[in-house]
C-alpha cells in the first residue's frame, strides 16, 4: 500500500471544504466547483515542478485530497520559471494567461498560509526564478556568480 499524506500535527489542520472555500475567496469564483477545479490544476502543475523533501513537506500540511493531487504527478525533468508555469497552466486548462495567473495566485496564497515562512522559504530556493511573485512573495533578486 502506498505512504498517503497525513496532516502535519504541529500546525492548524485546515479541511479540503475550508480550503476551497478560501480559494474561492480569494479568487472571487462564483462556485465551490470553480474554485475546486483551480485547486487541482494549480496543484498538479506544481508537482510537477516541486522535488525533493520540500515536496513531501508540503504535501504533509495540505489537505489529504490536495496533498494527493500534488503528489500525483510525476516531476518534470525540466523546471519551469513562474512566468512559464502560468502559461503551461493556461495550455493546459485553455484558460487565458490571466485567468491562469489569477488561480495560481489564489491558490498560492492559500498554500502560502498553510506551509508557513520557513517551507516557503525553502520551496522558493529550490524554484527557478518568478515564483515568489506567484505565492505573493517580493521577489528578490538571486546574487549572480561573479564573473
Amino acid at each position: 500500500m502506498y505512504d498517503q499524506p497525513r496532516a502535519n500535527p504541529s500546525q492548524a489542520a485546515m479541511t479540503f471544504d475550508q480550503m476551497l472555500e478560501r480559494v474561492r475567496y480569494e479568487g472571487a469564483h462564483p462556485t465551490r466547483e470553480r474554485a475546486e477545479e483551480a485547486v487541482r490544476t494549480v496543484l498538479a502543475a506544481l508537482g510537477r515542478q516541486l522535488t525533493g523533501g520540500e515536496r513531501i513537506d508540503l504535501a504533509q500540511c495540505l489537505p489529504v485530497e490536495a496533498a494527493l493531487t500534488l503528489t500525483a504527478q510525476t516531476p518534470a525533468t525540466h523546471q519551469l520559471t513562474g512566468w512559464d508555469f502560468v502559461k503551461d497552466l493556461a495550455a493546459r486548462t485553455g484558460a487565458t494567461p490571466a485567468v491562469a495567473r489569477w488561480d495560481t495566485g489564489a491558490v498560492l496564497a492559500v498554500v502560502t498560509r498553510l506551509a508557513g515562512p520557513d517551507l516557503l522559504a525553502r520551496i522558493l530556493h529550490r524554484l527557478p526564478a518568478g515564483y515568489a511573485l506567484l505565492f505573493g512573495q517580493a521577489e528578490l533578486r538571486r546574487p549572480e556568480p561573479a564573473a
